[in-house]
């Protein structure tokens, strides 16, 4: 029987080797603790800001959330388009472990904030750690793991996010009524990561086709210096990755459609989907109910879902194709904004309705670790993911600052994120844009 008729006829998981499940595990792990991070931040910047500010700014505590969520994704834009830079020259597994413990350190650091003002320019150094870790991750799954599995490798990779973000509901849930502090116990639990370094040092291995990658620029560089000619790909290499996205036209549509759907999935996302844990907390703190408890309910039940989000666009990626997977969670988050924010009434409803939301707004992440990879070669992949991923967020950082004013200015969160959710339609007119990718080899040479 021919080698592709054997594959074919084995489940998926029987036909990968003990090195791509390795990969997974450390890149998902590495996400994992991202998650955590970032919906720790989630969960707590009502309550830290509550200590933080002075009574007097407590009506305007929407705003100063807004300021410290839209620092936190701009550090997180920063660091990305760094870290994926940083990636096809050093490596996938080295920019990884400096990523982690980056963000191991920083979150730490959150705990001790004396003012918003420093609480804000902590979170901001946590983005950068975070934002730099997530480009090779993805980079090294999509080149380690096979054609016919790589949409299911994407997905589980990013259900890391979704499994950190559940921990950390679950941990909020336990350690969140302790007392004014409690925010900061959350942030002392995130220099946990720091010894993930340790296992990914010893048992991640490196991307060989990064590896092929870097060897043949050493060589193109060793003739350009010799004075030989260089054309094609072999000018390519030795262009700067940043320049070389935007010079190859083959890749420049690509690069800018991919753009577009993620500015649409971060806009929305942090301008809508940040702010469901405080909505649902002032919800019941309405209904004479736990604030604490009922917005890390919420945390737990969206947070849960989402980790099945991840998962199930993975594998419809594989089996429908990219395209219409990616249309599809989009067009639910363009729905079900105004179903969780205007029309869910009462705690029951509205914690359903979240539920629902958590699954599409968490799920759609992970059309970015599967698609993203396979529209662009390697020697500029950890550049233009990390630039299509993390790029839009130094636009989609004022999401968190419109809704925060618009919460304020039009005296409810309702009207606010309909408003901003509206971002998502984007995603759902640029997909057709871009190629389908599903089943065909990852582009190395070109």
């Amino acid at each position: 029987m021919h080698q592709d008729a054997i594959v074919a006829s084995m489940p998926w998981y029987r036909t990968l080797n003990r090195e791509q499940w390795r990969v997974l595990a450390a890149s998902n792990l590495a996400w994992l603790f991202d998650g955590f991070e970032i919906y720790a931040l989630f969960l707590t910047v009502g309550f830290a800001l509550h200590q933080l500010l002075v009574p007097a700014e407590y009506a305007a505590l929407p705003r100063y959330a807004g300021y410290v969520l839209a620092t936190t994704v701009f550090g997180w834009a920063t660091g990305g388009v760094i870290g994926g830079i940083i990636a096809d020259y050093i490596g996938r597994k080295r920019t990884m472990m400096l990523a982690i413990l980056a963000y191991s350190l920083t979150t730490g650091l959150s705990a001790i904030a004396w003012n918003w003002q420093s609480f804000a320019i902590l979170r901001f150094l946590v983005g950068v750690g975070i934002g730099s870790e997530w480009a090779t991750g993805a980079s090294i799954v999509s080149e380690l793991w096979p054609d016919h599995a790589r949409g299911k490798g994407g997905g589980l990779l990013q259900s890391g996010a979704g499994i950190g973000s559940f921990l950390a509901s679950g941990v909020w849930l336990l350690i969140g009524g302790l007392g004014p502090n409690s925010w900061r116990f959350m942030y002392l639990v995130g220099i946990l990561p720091a010894l993930l370094v340790l296992w990914i040092w010893r048992g991640m291995p490196e991307s060989a086709r990064w590896e092929d990658a870097n060897e043949r620029r050493r060589e193109t560089r060793a003739q350009q210096r010799s004075g030989v000619a260089l054309a094609g790909e072999a000018a390519a290499l030795t262009r700067f990755t940043v320049t070389d996205m935007f010079l190859d036209r083959t890749v420049r549509p690509r690069l800018i459609a991919a753009f577009l759907m993620m500015l649409s999935v971060t806009f929305g996302f942090w301008g809508v989907a940040t702010f469901v844990p405080t909505y649902v907390g002032t919800v019941a703190a309405r209904a004479g109910l736990s604030a604490p408890y009922y917005s890390a309910l919420a945390g737990l039940l969206g947070t849960g879902v989402a980790i099945f989000g991840f998962i199930t666009l993975g594998f419809l990626a594989d089996g429908i194709g990219r395209k219409p997977t990616a249309m599809l969670y989009y067009l639910m988050c363009l729905i079900l904004t105004p179903v969780v924010y205007l029309w869910a009434k009462g705690m029951a409803p509205l914690l359903a309705a979240v539920t629902v939301f958590g699954f599409f707004t968490g799920g759609i992440w992970a059309w970015a670790p599967i698609w993203l990879p396979e529209l662009f070669p390697t020697r500029m992949r950890g550049t233009a993911v990390a630039f299509c991923f993390n790029a839009p967020r130094w636009i989609s950082c004022i999401g968190p600052l419109i809704a925060g004013t618009l919460i304020v200015a039009l005296g409810g969160y309702g009207p606010a994120a309909t408003i901003v959710g509206l971002f998502f339609i984007l995603g759902v007119i640029v997909a057709p844009f871009l190629p389908e990718t599903r089943g065909r080899p990852l582009p190395h040479t070109v």
